[in-house]
């Protein structure tokens, strides 16, 4: 039997101001805005390339808003993907990698991977309420240049 992640819940404060940030400033799809009743909103959104979306909306959890904590965003290019985030107005951290990768402890060093290692590199950002991600390099490719 498989056991496909689909979908992640979020609590927000406010709904628009979160799709706003989700699609305008991560680029992510906007799936859903099924607003029936008052009280009740469900929005699901996709980030690019993913199968796993995310839901807010309101009446969804009872979960505080920014309680969601290190949902990783995975990438292949850790460089280019904060870049792009910086460019669109999202506070970035600044990159870090295990250190040392093989033995690691839970410290960290400065920079990418210097040998861009899968699951060693990584970056985190929160949306305005505070519920954090974290990009984690895997399967590094380096970005293809835009014409």
């Amino acid at each position: 039997m498989d056991y496909k992640l689909e979908v992640i819940t979020l609590a927000v404060r406010d709904v628009d101001q979160a799709l706003a940030f989700y699609t305008e400033k991560l680029g992510f799809s906007l799936d859903v805005d099924y607003h029936p009743r008052d009280r009740f909103r469900v929005v699901q959104l996709t980030p690019p390339g993913s199968t796993c979306s995310v839901q807010l909306g309101a009446g969804l959890t009872d979960a505080t808003a920014g309680s969601t904590r290190s949902t990783y965003l995975v990438v292949t290019d850790i460089e280019a993907a904060r870049g792009e985030l910086v460019a669109r107005g999202v506070k970035v951290s600044d990159i870090r990698h295990k250190w040392p990768v093989d033995q690691w402890d839970g410290y960290f060093a400065p920079g990418p991977d210097p040998e861009r290692r899968s699951y060693a590199s990584m970056a985190d950002f929160a949306d305005p309420d505070g519920n954090t991600w974290i990009l984690q390099e895997i399967g590094y490719r380096a970005a293809s240049p835009r014409l």
